[in-house]
This record gives C-alpha cells, structure tokens and sequence, in this order.
C-alpha cells in the first residue's frame, strides 16, 4: 500500500533518477579518458591512473563533511554543492589539458571527487522519505539512472573527443556542462523533516558503537569490496585494452558495456532483495564478482574483456545497492548523516587505495601488459574473503541471537 511519504519519494526519486543520468554520465566519460589524459601529460607512465585516483581520494574526504552539511542544511544544498565542485573541477582539468600540466589536472581531478561523492548520496537521498517496504526499490531505481548515464558519457566522449584540437580538452568542456544542470533540477527536491534541528544535540551513537553494530559492520564491508574491485579493475582496463593491441574505441566500447552492465540489474535489484533478503543478494553479487576475475585471467581477446567487465559490472550492482540497504535500515534518522558520511568515507577510502594500485599493478608489475592484467584480477582475491566471511559472521550472530530463548 503507498504511503504519503512514498508519494513525495516518488517524486524525489524521478529527479534523482534524471540527476543521474544526466550529471552521472561525466563518471563513465571521465573514468574512461583520464586514465589515458594522464598517460599523456604523466612523466612516469606508472601515475597514469592518478587522475583517477585523485576523484576517488576526493569523493572520500568529502563524504564525511558533505554527509553532515546535508544532515545539516538539507539533500539539495548538498548536491548543488556537489555540482559546483564537479564544474571547477571540469574547468581546472580543461585548463590543464590546454596547459598540458599534470599538476593542474590531478588538482581538477580533485575537485570532481567533490560530485563523485555528492552523486553517491543520490541512492541515500531516494530513502529519506521511503517507507520500509518502498526503500529497497527507491534505491533501486536511482541506481538504474545510470543506465542512462552509461549511454550518454561514451557517445558524448566520442562526440566531444574530436570536437576541439586540443585532445581530451573537449571532454571536460562536455563535463562542466553536465553539472551546469544540476543547478536547474536539484531544487526541485523535497527535503526530509530529518535536515533538522540545528540546536538539537546529538543523541545518537558514536562511530565506534556504529561501527561495532554487526549489520552496519557488513553493509560497509561488503560496500568497500564491491567497489573496491570494481575500481581496481575498470581503471586499468582501458589500459590493458590498448596495451593489448585493440583500440581506444574498443576501450570505450568495453567501458561502455561495464557501466550498462552496472545500473541495467537494478530495474529488478530491489524486487529481488525484497524476495530473497539482503545477505542472498550480496553474496550473489560477491559470487559474480569472483567469476569476472576468473573470465579475466583466461584471456586477452576482445571476448574477455566484455565478459569480465559485464560480470564485474552485475557484480557490484548486486552487492553494492544491498550493502546500500542493508546499511539504511541499519540507523535511526538521526544518526543518518553520521552514519552514511563515515560509510562513504571508508568506501572511498578503500576504492582510492584501490585506484591507485591498479596502475601500479597494470604498468609496474610484470613485464608486460598481460601479467599486469593478471596481477590486477588475482589482487581481487583477499577483498572477496574478506567481503564472504563478513556475511557468514554476520549470519552465525543472527542465528545465535534468534536461538536465544525470550521473555
């Protein structure tokens, strides 16, 4: 049955829903040409990937601050926040490219991790006003926005690659453009009563008694992980792509069919977790990410490359928009800003540690591109152990509570 509130979540979820499409689809286009923007200008091909690095490190130490200041001052001045900082960004990364200046180009790479990071409260925002039934589909459906996004950033990189004589300088000209449009849309917004009262005193938990709730415990585990991974290896895969011989439009198409693969499930994500439950879903999604590592190793033709990255794609999906709701029914309101900051924080952390060894691992590891290929996939390993025996914990003290005798 739907709820007042489901109505208004609706609605909200509608303009996240075209925020991530449109705004989101500068994520593929920029995680696709930075990495090879900063081949270009890099002294040492080894920090090829540091632009990359460098979005991810900013989303991360944004999310704590960025998470409160919503707390604080509501979802829409947040991410009209965050679509400034991702327009400087776009701007200082254009005057890089034209000055051909790395420095400048890992400073504007910075100031995108300021969008990256408001764009990963979207899937939050769609639960303020969510009914319990309702959060898992909002969730959702947000995430399938960037589907959308998935079709927009390639073809616009296509379009914007060549547009201008200076290389890659059209594509961060398209980027500023993109979040222009969040200034247009994001007022649109209804606020939860929970962007609050800004004299109250906090009565929640601390961070450390946050952290040291089992349910919260996974859902960040298993976040960290899949987008860990997923970073880890989409970064260094248009590099292993051309570095095998194929070429930088082969690249795209690869990444292309990655972010596809990435937002398509979620049309029927949150059903499926409504059906099955959360750890299920997770766990599917860890299994998936597995079996991309090992299509990876098997080969470098063209053939891998889709596969692995299409499984790592569905992968994430299912383990991150189930970490994402197991986390939001994990916390009180209250304790909202507190909570999803200090997620972000370490899920970006983990994924900028991830970032920044993937082009270590792609060009410095081995002697060639293949084994630098190889030693991205088998660094998978460890995560997926770790991320696998969060859930059988987090299922042993379930069981172990639930045998508990009541009353």
């Amino acid at each position: 049955m739907m709820t007042t509130t489901d109505q208004f979540a609706k609605r909200n979820v509608l303009i996240l829903i075209i925020a991530q499409a449109v705004l989101g689809a500068q994520m593929p286009l920029l995680f696709t040409f930075s990495g090879l923007a900063g081949q270009k200008l890099a002294s040492n091909i080894c920090f090829a990937t540091l632009p990359i690095s460098m979005i991810v490190f900013g989303s991360m130490t944004t999310a704590p601050w960025l998470s409160q200041f919503m707390q604080r001052f509501g979802r829409t001045a947040g991410f009209i926040l965050g679509a400034s900082g991702g327009a400087l960004g776009a701007l200082v990364c254009a005057y890089a490219i034209y000055s051909d200046s790395f420095t400048m180009l890992l400073i504007g790479s910075y100031f995108t991790g300021i969008y990256m990071s408001a764009q990963g409260f979207y899937r939050f925002a769609a639960t303020d006003l969510a009914s319990d039934v309702y959060r898992p589909k909002a969730i959702s459906y947000v995430m399938a926005g960037g589907l959308l996004s998935a079709i927009i950033g390639p073809q616009l990189g296509a379009a914007a690659f060549d547009a201008m004589v200076v290389p890659f300088l059209g594509i961060y000209v398209a980027a500023f453009v993109l979040n222009c449009v969040g200034f247009v849309i994001f007022p649109f917004l209804k606020s939860s009563d929970v962007a609050v009262d800004r004299d109250k005193p906090y009565t929640g938990r601390s961070r450390l008694e946050l952290l040291k709730t089992p349910r919260i415990a996974t859902a960040i585990i298993c976040a960290m992980v899949a987008y860990s991974l997923m970073n880890l290896v989409m970064t260094s895969t248009p590099l292993a792509v051309v570095g095998c011989g194929f070429t930088e439009v082969n690249a795209g198409q690869i990444v292309t069919a990655h972010v596809f693969a990435m937002f398509a499930p979620s049309f029927f994500t949150g059903h499926l977790i409504a059906r099955f439950g959360v750890e299920k879903i997770m766990g599917t999604g860890l299994f998936i990410l597995m079996c991309a590592g090992l299509v990876a190793l098997s080969g470098v033709e063209l053939s891998n490359f889709f596969l692995a990255l299409v499984l790592l794609g569905i992968g994430w999906n299912f383990g991150f928009i189930g970490a994402t709701a197991m986390l939001a029914t994990s916390h009180t309101p209250e304790e909202r800003g507190k909570t999803q900051g200090m997620n972000d924080f370490m899920v970006f952390g983990m994924v900028t540690v991830a970032s920044l060894a993937s082009g270590g691992l792609m060009n410095c590891s081995g002697g060639s591109t293949i084994e630098g290929w190889h030693a991205v996939n088998l660094a998978m390993v460890p995560f997926l152990a770790l991320a696998f025996g969060s859930l059988v914990w987090l299922a042993m003290i379930t069981r172990k509570t639930s045998d508990q005798p009541k009353g």
